[in-house]
């Protein structure tokens, strides 16, 4: 195992994520610590750091490498984007942390939009994409073919500078809001216009625009506890804006998700992300909760082209690996309920996309264990939700993986709180996967691997499942007999047993 600490030296903040890795298996975030500094205070009317921005980055730079050396990771990359990048006395700064010994990169603008890219296209399943970052001092716009960089810049246009340069009273006046679009559309309308010739979904990153979808999320009881992989629809901007705008200061610091060193500049970049929503006709941005720091740490965790292949499959390893359970009965539950699966396959018309969700369902429907064994299907639904390891699964795929290992045990299976999440159809949907589930769990119930195979006669009134066993399997029909009202409220058959005995073919109890 490998630590390293990633510290992004931003315009407005610095912030430091360790992260605990096997290059290419497996990784967690391990730590994470955040500084105010306000690197660019004063840049939105020139180019000079102010000695009191120095003397605050200085600062947290030396807070950083003292942690990192106390706690011995085993390195330590700081980050520097456009406040360093664009002052002309940066070199105060740089005099100020040699003793520290740091690694320090000064990234340009192309390399800050690459490193958005990175993290996008190992946090997200599209192959294209516009990519967006608004930071304190600056924005990034990129293009993403292929889950490559294609070209990509950074613009002048940070929430800082914006709000230094254009946003002076509080709440501002409508002169000033159209003054900072002027400014935007100076620096952006020819990309805009590039975006509108050439659509592609639009997925956009950094605190700005998590704050703004973490204000929608909170004050809509939207019911999943995660920003990655939201949809912040263009409508919930225009409303979101309309608010700030009407807000002094002191207002903004008390909303629901906006983190108090964010809310005076927060409706700058909202009035940014706004413009481009309506100039480019997207019907919202895509949420990411990786971003600069994580697209530099897949550098060091991935070789060359430092891209997770199967992202979805990765991403349910990773957070198996974070709470292994016994290898033997979660294959031997995969394995019973991929042939159930495709049994019923004639009365559940269920394709292979569904297929993959009930077999990432059966990889982590034990990890609950890893709290304790009472009640460890709640257990297990709420370390999917609260990990932040699934990446590639839409919120409602998340929603379905949670309630298969909420249900996969007992229970009738139900969306409740969840169920603004599901499409029509969704409620046999779950039923139907999770009975297929229940019985691979309890088929496997002494966790012997007494069941070989099953299969089954399906007929207009029952489903016979024929299920060959070892002599000692009694726990097994006996647990799985249970099941029989759950998969009648499934599939609208009763459910009928037909053990054969392993070594036996042929021989076969009573039906029951």
């Amino acid at each position: 195992m490998q630590r390293i600490g990633i510290v992004d030296l931003g315009s407005n903040t610095a912030r430091l994520v360790v992260y605990a890795y096997e290059p290419g298996r497996w990784f967690r975030l391990d730590d994470e610590i955040r500084e105010l500094v306000r690197l660019g205070e004063g840049m939105g009317t020139g180019r000079r750091l102010s000695p009191a921005a120095v003397e605050r980055a200085a600062v947290a730079l030396k807070l950083y490498a003292d942690y990192a050396r106390t706690v011995g990771l085993d390195r330590l990359e700081v980050l520097a984007t456009s406040a360093l990048r664009d002052a002309e006395n940066g070199g105060e700064l740089l005099d100020r942390i040699r003793p520290l010994g740091l690694d320090l990169r000064i990234l340009s603008g192309q390399d800050e939009a690459a490193l958005g890219v990175s993290a996008v296209a190992n946090g997200f399943i599209l192959d294209d994409a516009w990519v967006v970052d608004v930071g304190g001092g600056s924005a990034q716009l990129s293009r993403m073919r292929g889950r490559e960089f294609a070209d990509g810049r950074a613009y002048p246009l940070g929430t800082v500078r914006l709000t230094e340069a254009h946003l002076r009273t509080d709440p501002p006046r409508g002169g000033e809001v159209k003054a900072l679009e002027r400014t935007v559309e100076d620096h952006l309308g020819e990309a805009a216009d590039a975006m509108a010739r050439d659509p592609a979904p639009l997925v956009a990153m950094g605190g700005t625009i998590r704050n703004l979808a973490r204000l929608v999320v909170k004050t809509s009881a939207y019911p999943l506890a995660r920003l990655h992989g939201y949809f912040l629809r263009r409508e919930d901007l225009e409303r979101t804006v309309n608010r700030l705008l009407g807000l002094p200061l002191a207002r903004r610091l008390r909303l629901p998700g906006i983190h108090p060193d964010r809310a005076d500049v927060l409706l700058a970049g909202a009035l940014l992300y706004r413009w481009l929503l309506r100039r480019t006709g997207q019907e919202g941005v895509w949420i990411s909760g990786y971003g600069l720091r994580e697209g530099a740490f897949f550098r060091h965790f991935l070789p060359p082209p430092h891209r997770i292949e199967h992202l979805r499959g990765f991403s349910v390893r990773n957070l198996f690996e974070r709470f292994p359970q016994p290898t033997f009965h979660v294959e031997q539950v995969r394995r019973l309920a991929r042939r159930l699966f495709e049994e019923l396959a004639p009365i559940h018309g269920l394709g292979d996309d569904e297929k993959e969700l009930l077999d990432d369902a059966a990889r982590l429907h034990d990890i609950g264990m890893a709290v304790g064994y009472y009640n460890h299907h709640k257990h297990g639904s709420y370390l999917i939700e609260r990990t932040h390891l699934l990446h590639g699964f839409s919120h409602r795929e998340q929603a379905l993986l949670m309630l298969l290992v909420r249900y996969h045990r007992k229970g009738t299976p139900r969306w409740g709180l969840l169920r603004a999440l599901a499409r029509p159809g969704d409620k046999k949907l779950l039923l139907r996967l999770a009975v297929c589930l229940r019985l691979a769990e309890y088929l496997e119930r002494s966790h012997s691997g007494n069941v070989d195979d099953v299969h089954a006669r399906i007929g207009d009134q029952d489903v016979v499942l024929g299920i060959e066993t070892g002599e000692d399997s009694a726990i097994e029909l006996w647990e799985t007999r249970k099941q029989a009202p759950l998969f009648e409220l499934a599939f609208g058959r009763r459910l009928v047993l037909e053990p054969t005995r392993r070594g036996r073919a042929g021989v076969s109890p009573a039906a029951s």
